[in-house]
């Protein structure tokens, strides 16, 4: 159980990190998404992965699960959506202003045209 959550937070991270490493601003935004998934379940590993435990403390019971990494990765969700929010409404205004939705400034570099001039 443990190796497959940790291949899940591991493929999650990897997928993160390729789509925040775009030019373009949509990819990017599902990064983020990605990375914290990635964190949000890695948060939750860490609280131990216990099954048929009940997590609220009742008479009779004697194992326990632990509450706390359940309640930070539930508010980690919430943060996360309304972060995620944001960014949505930052990029469809930028895609508005500019006209693109690439990361960077979206201006021809300076050296473009004499790195095509080489190659030929």
């Amino acid at each position: 159980m443990e190796i497959l959550v940790a291949s899940g937070i591991g493929v999650l991270t990897m997928v993160g990190l390729y789509l925040v490493l775009s030019r373009h601003a949509f990819p990017v935004i599902i990064g983020t998404t990605f990375l914290s998934y990635a964190v949000n379940l890695f948060l939750f590993a860490m609280g131990r992965l216990a099954i048929d435990k009940a997590p609220i403390i009742t008479k009779g019971v004697t194992d326990y699960a632990d509450p706390l990494p359940q309640a930070l990765v539930l508010t980690a969700i919430v943060i996360s959506f309304g972060m995620t929010a944001l960014v949505v409404v930052l990029a469809l205004r930028g895609f508005l202003e500019t006209g693109t939705e690439r990361v960077e400034n979206g201006e021809p570099r300076r050296d473009a045209p004499k790195r095509e001039a080489t190659r030929r």
